[in-house]
């Protein structure tokens, strides 16, 4: 918001205060000035008078100019070309530093020039509050302009300071010029006089009549000024204007700009003779195509607020008039409008519209619930002043809302707790009485507060806090030593226990990748070992990202796809991440990927082959190093098909009887639906697994006997699995049996159908002695009958 610093001192004694000085209280108290500008900036400027003109020998545009500063004449060369003979001009003497640099003597195009004749543009002044004329050509003062006169910028009114002050979204009362007086006012602890809008004028009946049919419009009050004279505003009127960034228009306009930006109420003025029906009703659910002020078109939507007469609309509530009603050099009458609009509709349609006006600004953010008469009241009394308005109707309101003040009881022993200072209470009641909040003593520490209508951002004792602490200063806050108790560190949930899968996995060549937590509902829908019912954000950024996810793999597989699809064709993957149901559950979920193929070597050609076993070894290992035996690990066929993992290649893993995870291969439509090849996936819940009691991890020496081992070549059905090959042989074999292993699977010529080889190794080792035939042989035998008893295995010949 642009605040200048000859306005507050209108209301305000700032004799004493500089333009930077009040900068600094200002931002200190919450009101951060984040740049200060002077309105226009010259040094050595003039008042000089235009002897003569003549056209420059040497160019077709220049002109030679002999101009009268009061105690001597100079030789000028101007490039103006509506310099002329007796004008009064502002004259930049050799030496004058402007924005644009420093201007010295010296000659032309061959002939003398002491100086410059200046445009208000070449001061600084902002070209957007300049007439075409103005920026065509050096400006020309009016007759009385005293020659000689050094103090140039004062007496163009354009020595104001400009500050950019950064509200806080809860600081709206500030947008208001009173208001904001009102604030420094109090930091500075200093009286502040606003504006006596009083007026004598006998009123008439009103003959406007006013309704609202959408409660996006909670007030109106409308009065009608039966005549008065559209002209030029007076300078004062313009200067303010210029300084806050508004461009003068005439003076009725003005005055609704002017007070606008005082009282923080936007006005609108409609042309009487445009409303011949004298009627304003506020109406939603308009479609319409409405041309605006601004001359541009625009459609009209279902939550646009309108301001309509005889059912037509004739502006948007609290952005813009429309160009059918709008205040022109013919207007003899006029409708004041000030109103409430709901906010949140104004700040949709402007921002659709993109017409971010000042009073859509203020809308946007709050206004007074009371300022709204206060407003209507100022604009009439300078109407009378300065637009010799006459034959003013009643006021005119609709309203259906209730305002009820704040009244805040708050204790200063409470106050100095929350704030950590040492105030007395009298330092806090003079606090309130700086804000005009009619302090009220109840008892020694107690102070009641009225809350003046403008300040709607104090709600609770917590508030008065802040502003007791804003107004006297953040300085008296007591410095204290932190509190530091020492705590141990410790791990959270599995903490411990993912840094050292992470270890393993980082060891096996696998990358760690983190993906968003948030994912749309069909990315859901494809998890196929979910916790249960997702979680559904309220305020999500988008539908892609509506749901807390309650598995991993599709959001693995996006990161498969990201990286296939850019060259990256060979990846170990893995992900630790929260997952969250909405019934409560949460558990902590690993997602491995492995590609079809690995490159050991790429010029020696060596490709490791990954596929189910590799990583199912992996899964393993990871179990087996928290002490989860593989006699625990089954590896089940899936209970359900689904469409991420091939159902000829999958499985379900389990740790004892609790279901722990998934794993497999790729499926065919997985792999279309993301663009990418083949590839190994797992999905493990860290939580269920150590949920289950591990088995000690004990020390075993290494065996210092020699291993027998047998190679065997066993036919079996289709049907019969590796597990239960495996498993039979360590329930035969005892405690001699060192290791187990299938090594080949054979199936095509000399194998019948619905049958295959399977080549297994038996080890056998004994911890106490070197083992003999006789050692051997019985075991071997009962192994080799359990094989065929419960398998109906042969020895392949």
């Amino acid at each position: 918001m642009r605040v200048t610093y000859n306005w507050l001192k209108q209301y305000i004694d700032l004799n004493d205060t500089s333009p930077n000085e009040l900068a600094q209280i200002m931002t200190k108290g919450g009101l951060e000035v984040e740049t200060i500008e002077k309105q226009a900036y010259a040094t050595n400027l003039i008042i000089g008078k235009v002897l003569s003109c003549v056209k420059h020998p040497n160019s077709d545009h220049l002109h030679i100019c002999q101009v009268d500063i009061g105690d001597q004449q100079i030789q000028i060369v101007c490039g103006a070309p509506n310099v002329q003979v007796g004008q009064k001009v502002i004259v930049a003497l050799p030496g004058c530093i402007l924005p644009a640099g420093e201007i010295k003597a010296g000659k032309v195009r061959g002939e003398e020039s002491n100086g410059m004749i200046c445009a208000l543009f070449e001061l600084g002044v902002d070209k957007k509050q300049l007439s075409e004329e103005q920026l065509a050509g050096i400006e020309v003062l009016d007759e009385n302009a005293p020659v000689g006169n050094r103090d140039v910028l004062a007496y163009l009114h354009l020595d104001d300071t400009i500050y950019d002050v950064s509200l806080t979204p809860n600081r709206a009362d500030c947008m208001s010029m009173w208001a904001l007086a009102k604030d420094v006012g109090a930091l500075l602890n200093k009286k502040v006089i606003l504006p006596d809008y009083s007026y004598t004028c006998p009123k008439k009946e009103s003959t406007l009549h006013i309704k609202s049919e959408t409660p996006k419009c909670s007030y109106f009050a409308g009065t009608i000024v039966n005549n008065l004279t559209i002209k030029q505003s007076p300078q004062w009127l313009i200067d303010a204007l210029h300084a806050a960034g508004i461009k003068s228009i005439n003076n009725v306009v003005d005055i609704s700009n002017f007070v606008m930006l005082e009282t923080g109420q936007p006005l609108h003025f409609y042309d009487l003779a445009k409303i011949p029906a004298r009627e304003i009703t506020v109406k939603t659910g308009l479609h319409e195509e409405y041309t605006a002020l601004d001359g541009q078109k625009h459609q009209v939507l279902e939550d646009d607020i309108m301001i309509t007469t005889e059912g037509k609309a004739i502006g948007y509530a609290g952005i813009m008039g429309g160009d059918d009603s709008k205040i022109d050099e013919n207007t003899q009458g006029i409708i004041i409008e000030a109103a409430h609009f709901n906010g949140l509709n104004v700040r949709n349609t402007s921002r659709r519209l993109s017409l971010l006006t000042e009073a859509a600004t203020r809308f946007s953010k709050g206004i007074d619930p009371q300022a709204a008469i206060k407003a209507t009241e100022r604009s009439i009394e300078l109407l009378l002043k300065l637009a010799d308005a006459k034959n003013v109707e009643q006021t005119v309101v609709f309203s259906n809302e209730e305002y009820n003040q704040t009244v805040i009881q708050s204790k200063v022993s409470k106050i100095n707790k929350l704030l950590g200072t040492e105030f007395k209470y009298d330092d806090v009641f003079a606090v309130y009485e700086r804000l005009d909040f009619a302090p009220k003593k109840i008892d020694d520490d107690t102070i009641e507060t009225t809350i003046p209508s403008y300040r709607t951002d104090i709600k609770v004792y917590n508030d008065l806090a802040e502003e007791v602490i804003r107004v006297l200063g953040y300085e008296n806050i007591v410095s204290t030593l932190p509190k530091m108790p020492t705590t141990q560190a410790h791990y959270s949930e599995c903490g411990k226990e993912e840094r050292i899968i992470s270890s393993m996995l980082l060891g096996y060549g696998f990358n760690e990748v983190i993906t968003y937590s948030l994912v749309s509902a069909e990315k859901n829908a494809e998890n196929i070992f979910s916790i249960g019912t997702p979680v559904r954000i309220a305020n999500a950024m988008g539908e892609d990202r509506r749901y807390y996810r309650t598995g991993l793999l599709p959001s693995m597989l996006d990161v498969i796809s990201y990286n296939t699809n850019r060259g990256h064709n060979e990846y170990s993957l893995f992900e630790f991440a929260n997952v969250y149901s909405d019934d409560g559950n949460d558990s902590i979920h690993l997602s491995l990927a492995m590609s079809k193929q690995s490159t050991v070597s790429k010029w020696q050609k060596i490709v490791e082959i990954n596929d189910f076993y590799r990583l199912k070894g992996i899964i393993l290992n990871i179990l087996a190093k928290f002490g989860y035996d593989e006699k625990r690990v089954s590896f089940q066929k899936p209970k359900q098909e689904n469409n991420i993992l091939h159902p000829n290649k999958s499985a379900e893993i389990y740790l004892g009887r609790t279901l722990i995870g998934v794993m497999g291969h790729s499926h065919p439509q997985t792999e279309v639906k993301y663009n990418i090849d083949e590839c190994i996936l797992a999905e493990l819940d860290i939580k269920r697994i150590f949920n289950e009691k591990p088995a000690k991890v004990k020390f075993v020496p290494i065996n210092k006997y020699p291993s027998v081992k047998y190679d065997l070549a066993l036919l079996v059905e289709e049907k019969i699995t590796a597990e239960q090959i495996i498993n039979t042989v360590k329930k035969a074999a005892g405690n001699l049996l060192s290791n187990v292993e299938i090594f080949d699977i054979y199936r095509g010529k000399g194998i019948m159908s619905g049958y295959k080889s399977v080549a297994i190794s038996v080890i056998y080792r004994s911890n106490e002695k070197t083992l003999t035939e006789k050692d051997i042989a019985p075991v071997h035998s009962k192994v080799l009958d359990s094989l065929s008893r419960n398998l109906n295995a042969t020895l392949r010949e």
